[in-house]
């Protein structure tokens, strides 16, 4: 059974810094992701990573902020969200899917698993 657990989400004021998680079991993918959805909003592509090579991708609007990373010994995918803005307030969702390639890693419809989601509120 594939399981996608987020934590490490809250409430942080604007400049302010925090570090999602998410514990994957069940099976490993080829890449992960992480996806944002705001109230209201669709959800939003925001960082991917494969599992083995090392590849990274982001969201425009979070390149130079937010740092995606791995680690393989523990199953676990990290999001490092720096200077945060209040726009960045979101649910955030972990999610999985087969190999993908370039902008193709950054359409969220095709990830096929997904975590709970942890909320990331923003203050100004």
């Amino acid at each position: 059974q594939v399981q996608l657990v987020e934590s490490g989400g809250g409430s942080v004021q604007a400049g302010g810094s925090l570090r999602l998680s998410c514990a994957a079991s069940g099976r490993t993918f080829d890449t992960y992701g992480w996806i944002s959805q705001a109230p209201g909003k669709d959800r939003e592509f925001v960082a991917a990573i494969s599992w083995s090579g090392g590849y990274t991708t982001y969201a425009d609007s979070v390149k130079g902020r937010f740092t995606i990373s791995r680690d393989n010994g523990k199953n676990t995918v990290f999001l490092q969200m720096n200077s945060l803005k209040p726009e960045d307030t979101a649910v955030y969702y972990c999610a999985a899917r087969d190999y993908c390639s370039g902008y193709g890693c950054q359409r969220p419809y095709e990830y096929g698993y997904w975590g709970q989601g942890t909320q990331v509120t923003v203050s100004s």
